[in-house]
């Protein structure tokens, strides 16, 4: 191999439990100074939610050259296709975004879903769900049934489609699962979900203990958004499926999360009660990265290694 391909091996061969590398380290501080300090500074009111959105909605999405992106309409949201390389076109990844539901967009998360789509050769389809302050997470949930279905209706077989998502996504993710099975619904064949934000009323240990040491998410705003969307929320409410559902007859599992995250224990939890329920479950928590590492995968070494983690999980499927 050339000096090239010695390093991607290098990186690619990366595994949880070591010391977080010094770019990875970088990283943290760079995102900390700047991410983390405007959600901590933004006000909690609808007009700080929309500021916020507006900024990190125009972060631009890197692509190399030859990734495919097509737009998707669902009628009251949409989405995008993104292909890298040659994909089964057959095989569907549903991925849904993260941001707390009242930020982010399938574009500035090009950077991810084209390494998605490129690891585990799939097509991936972006949802742009609806988000807050105009909905609320239930629209949300509600989009994402939407696109599950559209895919069903277009001849996609369930057992060929994986489900994942990150932060809020991925207790999008969860509560679609949790949904599908309520309904009667084919369950996809696998679910990816990264440092999943299971518990929206943020009763977690973790969201103290770790309050610090989390790189991207000020544990205060967290919390303040929590308290929102359950406010009036019923006990049998979807949106507490991640942590008070059955997990029985849900598909395998992958959940990836930091340690020194605020989410740390939602993945936990999340692991323990799929596995309790006899569901397979690889979860993996890597030390000291910031939170969603794999969407800094530019940047951050350990995310692109956890790319080959996903595909390697997704080949036994």
């Amino acid at each position: 191999m050339n000096p090239v391909q010695q390093r991607v091996s290098r990186v690619l061969a990366l595994e949880p439990g070591g010391a977080p590398t010094r770019a990875a380290g970088i990283a943290n501080r760079i995102i900390r100074a700047t991410a983390r300090a405007a959600w901590a500074a933004s006000p909690n009111t609808d007009a700080g939610l929309r500021a916020f959105q507006w900024v990190t909605g125009r972060v631009p999405g890197r692509v190399p050259p030859g990734v495919k992106i097509v737009p998707e309409s669902f009628g009251e949201f949409t989405g995008e296709w993104v292909r890298a390389g040659r994909v089964h076109e057959d095989r569907v990844f549903l991925y849904l975004h993260g941001g707390g539901y009242f930020f982010g967009n399938p574009r500035i998360y090009r950077g991810f879903s084209w390494r998605l789509s490129a690891s585990t050769r799939r097509a991936v389809l972006m949802v742009d769900y609806r988000l807050v302050p105009e909905h609320t997470p239930a629209d949300a949930l509600a989009d994402a049934l939407v696109a599950y279905e559209a895919l069903l209706a277009r001849g996609i077989e369930a057992h060929n489609i994986v489900v994942g998502g990150d932060s809020a996504g991925g207790h999008l993710a969860l509560s679609l699962l949790h949904t599908l099975k309520r309904r009667g619904l084919p369950q996809p064949s696998a679910a990816v979900v990264i440092s999943p934000w299971a518990d929206i009323a943020c009763a977690a240990e973790s969201h103290r203990l770790n309050e610090r040491t989390d790189h991207l998410i000020p544990a205060v705003k967290l919390a303040w958004l929590g308290s929102r969307f359950c406010a009036g929320l019923a006990e049998d409410d979807a949106l507490y499926a991640p942590i008070a559902g059955d997990y029985r007859g849900l598909p395998r599992l992958m959940v990836i999360a930091s340690g020194s995250e605020i989410l740390r224990d939602d993945a936990r939890l999340v692991a323990r009660l799929a596995a309790d329920a006899g569901i397979e479950v690889v979860h993996q928590e890597w030390e000291g990265l910031v939170h969603v590492f794999p969407v800094f995968a530019d940047f951050i070494p350990e995310g692109k290694a956890a790319f080959r983690h996903i595909a390697d999980f997704l080949r036994r499927s």
